[in-house]
């Protein structure tokens, strides 16, 4: 999923990687590609770690996993990341969801039960203010619900904000008349696709086949 995620990205991008699932992707970025990844924690200019390199314990991502500074990259307080989240100034942030509706609503911070913890960080901001919100997220609940729901039934982090939606089954583009699945993974029918989520969805014309 994360090696998707990483061909999708244009070159010279600046892209937030949300906690969680997201920060795969920066383990598959070429460094040729000229992409600028920052971090809600105030990293500018990171990338993963080599298998041979040690940890910095001072540098981590929003994850708190150990990160390395790419030449160039600058650390700030919270108050400039956030202004950089909220300024306009992400071509691309990559997050986690509960649910995305059928419309690009994104519940990703709280479920709502009374065991859980809310968790809200920087999402809000980074869905209202990045130009483009790509999802990474399990097709399915762990009950086998599905996650791509006509209404979110969780507490929303922003409303019509997603814009596609990469899961272990597929990947899906928000537009306005619906959602198409540029992608599926092999050995998966597209009815079978359709069984596993809320809402209806149309299959491009394009539509990729997607190794498991």
């Amino acid at each position: 999923m994360a090696q998707l995620v990483a061909a999708d990205i244009d070159p010279n991008a600046y892209v937030n990687l949300g906690i969680g699932m997201p920060t795969l992707v920066a383990d598959c970025l070429d460094p040729s590609r000229g992409i600028v990844l920052h971090s809600e924690n105030g990293i500018l200019g990171m990338r993963g770690l080599e298998a041979d390199e040690a940890p910095d314990p001072d540098l981590m991502n929003a994850t708190k996993d150990p990160v390395m500074l790419t030449p160039g990259a600058s650390i700030t307080d919270h108050v400039v990341s956030f202004s950089m989240m909220r300024g306009g100034h992400l071509d691309l942030t990559i997050l986690g969801a509960f649910q995305v509706s059928g419309r690009g609503d994104l519940a990703n911070w709280d479920t709502g039960q009374a065991d859980s913890i809310p968790a809200v960080g920087g999402a809000m901001d980074l869905a209202a203010g990045a130009r483009k919100v790509f999802v990474m997220m399990q097709h399915q609940d762990k009950d086998g619900a599905p996650k791509i729901v006509p209404e979110c039934t969780y507490p929303l982090t922003g409303a019509r904000v997603v814009d596609r939606i990469y899961t272990d089954l597929a990947v899906v583009d928000v537009q306005p008349e619906g959602l198409w699945v540029r992608g599926m993974v092999r050995g998966l029918t597209f009815e079978q696709l359709q069984q596993r989520t809320g809402v209806p969805l149309r299959r491009a014309g394009d539509c990729a086949v997607l190794e498991p």
